[in-house]
């Protein structure tokens, strides 16, 4: 299984999401399952090589949010139009 850092995002909305892009970060959320939402945030160039994996999409994934483990899997990828930039992702819980 594919290991991933993530870290907790402080704000949310457009705004937010177009600042953490500018530093090479990648908003995304975590959903499913009992417990709420969770709204994370992921190394840009890290993502963009393991999205290059076939395993990335079809395999359960590990995040690690705060030190503790979460499996999810891929839910939906939003993707730049031309450019080689990962938009926003969508985890679910596994």
């Amino acid at each position: 299984m594919l290991t991933i850092n993530a870290a907790l995002r402080r704000e949310k909305g457009k705004g937010a999401s177009r600042r953490l892009r500018l530093i090479n970060r990648c908003p995304a959320i975590v959903y499913g399952g009992n417990t709420d939402p969770i709204a994370i945030e992921l190394d840009h160039d890290e993502i963009l090589n393991e999205q290059q994996k076939k395993s990335f999409y079809v395999e359960k994934l590990i995040l690690i949010i705060n030190n503790k483990e979460n499996t999810v899997k891929v839910q939906f990828i939003q993707r730049h139009p031309f450019k080689p930039k990962v938009l926003h992702i969508d985890f679910i819980r596994t």
